[in-house]
């Protein structure tokens, strides 16, 4: 269990969690204040400007008409200073006054300029909030890694700590004296249990590494997948009873051919093992395996009566480091990697992985979802007494 609180981001302390959020606040009231005084300032500067060039037209037609009135009121120059100033014009007094239109032309490209302004700094705000959001968020989901893999440090010590302990106190234990068969054989099935926790948990880590440095699709191989799957449990299935689990498998008599990654597919299938017994609370953990064809897909469903799963973590879970729950109250161990070597690795083979709760809610469900190989002929699978049936 971690010992950081989950509302405290990995490496951070309050205090500079409140400095960031007030270095953030000064930046937003910065920008909103610098964008305030800039429309401000440019608002009171296209105002003089337009007073100013008003003035100088009304002084251009007082010089004008000084000039014109000085020449004794001759045709030819009113036209020639007509011609030096275009936005005056002569009234029907002989007066040069400013022209109407020059004047209406002249405050509307004015008004688009403050028009264009006025739609520049909303955007403009918009860009650096927007910018100012990413960046929270991006610091905001890199504290959330930093604290999984915190979280994760802490579990892998605690996944390789605890076995290899009490391995050690049955090992001295029987070594103290002589045991009894019985108490023999409760000893050896436990140590088998916590042998296959230390490989399973080393095969999590080395797969998860191996993920992270090699994404390359694995090598696919063409299995029947019933005959795979009943493999696999009955190689897990010491282990996983030694927990208390009570393992149903239930295959379909015909076969269903697939093309799956041997090594790959036995992660898939103990992470899911795992999970579902590692969910559910009581000394017998109920799990069926079952497995049915809907048209050329074939579908592996892992079911318990656990827990289930909360609302809102059903995309969440399949996160690289993610654990459901409380880190400061979680009783179940893990390490936050299996349920994404179970999404990583079937989405390498092609296919998908989905979980729900069951429709009574006593428990969830996992789904594995591959595509069927298309063979030239199937051949129904032998009949069994087991076939169809609870293991």
């Amino acid at each position: 269990m971690s010992r950081l609180s989950p509302r405290l981001p990995f490496g951070l302390s309050p205090a500079s969690q409140l400095a960031t959020r007030v270095a953030f606040a000064v930046i937003i009231l910065f920008v909103l204040a610098q964008v305030g005084w800039w429309m401000i300032f440019q608002q009171r500067y296209m105002a003089q400007v337009t007073q100013e060039r008003l003035g100088a037209w009304q002084r251009d037609a007082i010089t004008a008409g000084e000039a014109l009135s000085g020449s004794g009121g001759q045709q030819a120059l009113s036209g020639e200073l007509l011609q030096r100033y275009p936005h005056l014009r002569l009234d029907a007094g002989g007066q040069f006054v400013i022209d109407e239109t020059a004047r209406v032309d002249f405050l509307s490209t004015q008004r688009s300029y403050m028009r264009m302004f006025a739609f520049e700094v909303p955007f403009f705000v918009l860009v650096i909030l927007l910018s100012l959001v990413f960046i929270a968020s991006s610091l905001r989901s890199e504290r959330e890694l930093k604290r999984r893999q915190q979280n994760f440090m802490s579990a892998v010590t605690h996944e390789f700590k605890t076995p290899i302990s009490t391995l050690r106190l049955l090992i001295e234990t029987a070594l103290m004296r002589p045991l009894p068969v019985e108490k023999s054989r409760e000893y050896l099935g436990r140590m088998v249990a916590e042998v296959a926790r230390l490989e399973q948990t080393s095969e999590q880590v080395l797969a998860s590494a191996r993920l992270e440095q090699s994404p390359e699709a694995p090598l696919l191989a063409p299995f029947e997948l019933g005959d795979l799957v009943r493999s696999k449990v009955e190689r897990l299935r010491q282990g996983l009873e030694a927990r208390g689990a009570q393992l149903r498998l239930s295959l379909p008599n015909e076969p269903l051919p697939v093309s799956v990654d041997e090594d790959a597919f036995a992660i898939v299938l103990s992470n899911l093992l795992d999970n579902a017994i590692k969910y559910s609370q009581g000394e017998l953990k109920p799990v069926t395996v079952r497995l049915e064809a809907r048209g050329d897909l074939v579908q592996l469903h892992v079911e318990d009566r656990g827990i289930g799963i909360g609302e809102g973590e059903q995309k969440r879970i399949f996160e690289r480091f993610y654990r459901s729950g409380d880190e400061m109250t979680r009783e179940t161990p893990g390490m936050g990697l299996g349920l994404h070597l179970v999404r990583s690795t079937v989405e390498a083979m092609n296919g998908w992985v989905r979980c729900e709760n069951r429709e009574d809610g006593s428990g969830a469900r996992f789904t594995v979802v591959l595509p069927q190989r298309q063979t030239a002929k199937s051949t129904p699978r032998p009949a069994t007494p087991e076939a169809g049936k609870a293991q």
